[in-house]
């Protein structure tokens, strides 16, 4: 009898929280409305198999989230950390990277920098490394694409890759290699009620 396979999930987090948005709300109603557990969106994802159904366990959950400056936006960096701290109860490790503040900020929105190139960074090595048989990537950031080809090109056979990303029947944006069959697993609206977060964290405990 075969061990089952490692399973590591890495989720984009504003990304993922944007698009359920999106997708499911229209951008629209209070700020809870795309939030999400990481840890039951990856056992979702888990439940599910492998690409192609194979047996799968979950052994790494990794969320990328920008963080924000204490000394700009100390409420929203507060319920960012209580957020945060969340997450990691639930037993998902969190990467967070600074907001970058531009010199017309707040007129201009903070931006994430370096974000994707965490997540690639980590899911590259992980792969060489042998820190998981099966790799998915939550995210439609088309700038993760270069990590998913690397890991198909020098890991076949070794390693198997797959996306996931929110799906209604007006949005079915996901990430695609042309030329190449990428495993998607599409998360539906009754996926998202089953992993929803409604915790406003503006609110403290």
């Amino acid at each position: 009898m075969t061990n089952p396979l490692k399973l590591l999930v890495c989720i984009d987090a504003q990304n993922t929280y944007r698009r359920a948005r999106m997708t499911f709300f229209g951008d629209a109603g209070p700020a809870v409305n795309g939030q999400f557990s990481p840890m039951k969106l990856a056992k979702v994802i888990e439940s599910r198999g492998g690409p192609g159904g194979v047996e799968c366990i979950l052994t790494d959950v990794r969320v990328y989230t920008g963080r924000p400056d204490p000394h700009y936006a100390p409420k929203t960096h507060a319920a960012h950390m209580r957020q945060c701290r969340q997450w990691e109860a639930e037993g998902a490790v969190v990467i967070a990277r600074p907001l970058r503040y531009p010199a017309s900020w707040p007129a201009t929105p903070a931006e994430e920098k370096g974000i994707d190139v965490a997540l690639s960074i980590d899911f590259v090595a992980m792969a060489v490394g042998g820190g998981y048989d099966i790799g998915v990537i939550v995210s439609t950031d088309n700038d993760m694409l270069p990590a998913l080809e690397y890991v198909i090109q020098n890991c076949s056979g070794a390693r198997a890759v797959a996306v996931a990303a929110w799906r209604s029947e007006s949005s079915a944006q996901r990430l695609q290699i042309p030329g190449r069959n990428l495993w998607c697993h599409h998360l539906y609206r009754d996926d998202y009620d089953a992993v929803a977060d409604l915790t406003n964290y503006n609110l403290r405990p």
